[in-house]
């Protein structure tokens, strides 16, 4: 059955870094495009990065940008988002998604930015 299950959040300190990952089952992963989203209490939704199926083409949001790099292993079926200098606004339950299952959220992972 398709999945996307997210694992690896964690409470990390200011300036800490934390790699998330995602796998994929049930469905082509090696041909979706792979987003990660992010989403705080109270806020609305954000496209955090993307990675493209094909020559793995990359963009990150500019809140995140030089910061936060994603990354994909076709053979494992796994995408991860690479985090560094985690900010307390980084703070949200992390999703990922996939480009042909738009209607389908796994149960993301917390990351929590405190001291």
């Amino acid at each position: 059955q398709v999945q996307l299950v997210e694992s690896g959040g964690d409470l990390v300190q200011p300036g800490g870094s934390l790699t998330l990952s995602c796998v994929g089952s049930g469905f082509s992963f090696s041909y979706n495009d792979i987003s990660w989203f992010r989403q705080a209490p109270g806020k609305e939704r954000e496209l955090v990065a993307t990675i493209t199926s094909g020559w793995k083409q990359t963009n990150t949001a500019d809140s995140v940008k030089g910061r936060f790099t994603v990354s994909r292993d076709n053979g494992i079926r796994t995408a991860r988002l690479h985090m560094n200098d985690l900010r307390p606004q980084d703070t949200a339950v992390y999703y990922c998604h996939a480009e042909t299952l738009p209607t389908y959220w796994g149960q993301g992972t917390q990351v929590t930015v405190s001291s």
